[in-house]
């Protein structure tokens, strides 16, 4: 298994941010396997797979380049930059996060000689004639800025929201929890081991000391990827598909018991809010008013059923553990 050497320090000062470059390569890797984890994903797949592949069939190199950088154990380190995030200070309130074409531009940029190296590392082998040559960084970063103008910009709104209430969710595990449970749940072969190490993947990788580095998580929402990367010594990254719940939205079966409780449109609010929410995306599930849906929230967030957390520029609503405790009684009742 691969796993991180992790000082306490380093494990303090990490960090969850936001990518839209990650997000866009998750998206391409979708379009490369051509099936979907959820209903959500085969409707954006039927969307946007003919275009992406007329785009492949107009270009074999670029192709190539695309089935030799997604090897079956490693990604070749050019096509993924780990993100940087933005310096609070910077963030203006939007979130922590590069803008798009800020982190396309260090793929852009990779020299050639090393995007052929992280080729032959991916491919386990030598390259194919076909890829000895110079353009590969650009051809690289043209796919990647078509696959986020065409297929992921139009959504970004969203899926920002979706991703930020991913991360509040595991901040809120952290501190309900420790380290444990927030990594624990981040992806398949992921998860704290004890004694300052980070299992990153099942992979017969050795070891990597990373105390001292920046440490980063990145949230995606493809459900079936996730990567490591980094820029040595400074920056390491695990990217993780968020949680589903908010990926796939839709009405959640309300306990009897708990709808006679509290009624039965709160108690479908606090069943809703085991992942974070906004008021508008509550507003949209439920198919209740603006001011229904904040009576609700006002009267859980009193009797400490739900807290509540700024995300970018949205607040996010989550069931607190008094909250849990009691949707989980009453199903299990």
């Amino acid at each position: 298994m691969g796993w991180w050497q992790v000082n306490a320090d380093t494990l303090a000062g990490s960090r969850f941010v936001l990518s839209p470059l990650a997000e866009t390569f998750g998206a391409l890797k979708l379009l490369q396997a051509g099936t979907g984890a959820h209903p959500g994903e085969r409707a954006w797949l039927d969307a946007h797979l003919p275009a992406y592949r007329r785009r492949l069939a107009g270009d074999p190199v670029t192709a190539l380049l695309i089935r030799s950088g997604l090897g079956r154990e490693w990604i070749a380190d050019f096509l993924t930059p780990t993100p940087r995030g933005r310096a609070p200070e910077r963030s203006g309130g939007s979130g922590d996060f590069e803008d798009f074409e800020d982190e396309v531009a260090r793929v852009r940029e990779t020299s050639p000689g090393a995007a052929r190296a992280h080729l032959r590392v991916s491919l386990r082998g030598p390259l194919p004639a076909a890829l000895e040559r110079d353009d590969l960084p650009r051809r690289a970063a043209d796919l990647l800025t078509f696959v986020w103008t065409e297929a992921v910009r139009p959504y970004w709104t969203r899926r920002r929201r979706i991703l930020e209430a991913d991360v509040v969710s595991r901040t809120a595990q952290l501190g309900q929890g420790g380290w444990a449970a927030a990594l624990d749940t981040l992806r398949p072969g992921t998860r704290w081991l004890g004694e300052n190490r980070l299992q990153v993947n099942l992979h017969a990788y050795p070891p990597r000391e990373i105390s001292g580095a920046e440490l980063l998580f990145v949230p995606i929402t493809s459900q079936r990827h996730g990567w490591v990367s980094w820029e040595e010594p400074h920056r390491y990254a695990v990217v993780y598909p968020c949680s589903g719940a908010l990926v796939r939205t839709g009405p959640k079966s309300v306990p009897e018991s708990l709808g006679a409780l509290l009624g039965p449109s709160r108690a479908g609010v606090l069943v809703l809010l085991g992942s974070p929410m906004s008021t508008s995306q509550l507003v949209a599930v439920t198919g209740q008013g603006l001011g229904s849906v904040g009576r609700h929230l006002r009267v859980l967030l009193d009797a400490r059923l739900v807290e509540r957390r700024r995300a970018g520029r949205s607040v996010l609503y989550y069931r607190t553990p008094a909250g849990e405790v009691l949707v989980r009684a009453q199903r299990d009742g």
